[in-house]
């Protein structure tokens, strides 16, 4: 019988249909793809998928459960769910501070509204007034600011001075947000990570509108840029490997020749052909397409399947 790859998506409609396609031209009828169907969702049920690729479960509390309960089956998920429900960006900051990876300097703020639900009181291990000097001192300015666990460019926001911050701290709400020092770059990179073993490194200008900010080149040249690639790959294998992602991109800023590691918590990344252009696309659908396959010809039914990062599976074993 024919093992099943699912995908499961959202708005996007360029890559969830290339990427069926090339499965079902790859696995030539030992397995097949199809767009996941949903009709119920029935506890510890088994619904047939040896691997899901998921792609909007970030924005449907649903289908992060319902990809849970697969994962609890055997069903090898991209990503896998729980890390995804545990994981935020301040938190992959802090782990890439212990690997080496080079990052801009970067504090958490407390929220400016409080949680719903919560009163003066809850904050009495908060100190008040927070060391704001420290934090403007050790950050610089400009910065930006940006959620600690968000995505997709939202709220975020280039910071002036410590008047402009209060400023737009103050329309975040509820928001748990990031200060994080500018990093005034030569190049950028933005790195697609498959499988944590296939890289595919794109100069990326994230100042243009975003149907164009693939529409750049290098700005380093021979060797120096020979160099810089391979500091940029060993990086990015590193950081997803620590991670357990398998599905992922991480973005580079260089700066003296220093690639700064600026966003790698990106496991739905964009893979749109009109934003990412028809080479990055062309690479990305042809190897999610072989990594789900050879995901796919791997599994058995009721084993679990369940892809962890370095960081989880290292602190296991010294247990």
């Amino acid at each position: 019988m024919a093992k099943k790859v699912g995908i499961l998506f959202g708005m996007e409609d360029t890559f969830p249909w290339a990427f069926i396609d090339k499965v079902n031209e790859l696995g030539k009828g030992e397995v097949v793809a199809e767009a996941v169907m949903i009709d119920k969702l029935e506890q510890g049920a088994d619904y047939g998928y040896a691997v899901i690729i998921d792609r909007i479960s970030q924005d449907v509390p649903f289908y992060r459960a319902y990809l849970k309960n697969a994962a609890l089956n055997g069903t090898y998920v991209i990503n896998n769910p729980f890390w995804w429900s545990a994981d935020e960006k301040f938190f992959n900051n802090a782990l890439m501070s212990k690997l080496g990876i080079p990052l801009p300097k970067t504090v958490l703020l407390p929220s400016n509204d409080r949680p719903t639900d919560t009163t003066e009181t809850s904050f009495r291990n908060l100190k008040f007034p927070h060391d704001w000097d420290y934090i403007f001192n050790y950050v610089g300015f400009p910065a930006y600011m940006k959620p600690h666990d968000g995505g997709g460019w939202k709220s975020v926001y280039r910071i002036e001075n410590a008047e402009d911050m209060w400023e737009k701290l103050g329309e975040t709400g509820q928001l748990v947000m990031m200060l994080q020092e500018e990093i005034v770059f030569q190049d950028y990179y933005r790195v697609y990570c498959l499988g944590k073993k296939h890289v595919h490194i794109m100069p990326y200008e994230p100042r243009n509108p975003h149907h164009l900010r693939y529409a750049t080149t290098h700005q380093t040249e021979g060797k120096e840029l020979e160099k810089l690639l391979k500091i940029i790959y060993d990086y990015t294998i590193k950081m997803n490997e620590a991670l357990g992602y398998d599905f992922n991109t991480v973005e580079f800023a260089v700066k003296d020749g220093i690639p700064y590691a600026i966003d790698f918590c990106n496991p739905a990344p964009d893979a749109d052909r009109n934003s990412v252009g028809e080479e990055n696309f062309a690479w990305i659908v042809e190897h999610a397409a072989q990594f789900a396959i050879e995901k796919a010809k791997e599994y058995v039914a009721g084993k679990p399947n369940i892809s962890w990062g370095t960081f989880v599976t290292d602190n296991i074993t010294k247990k």
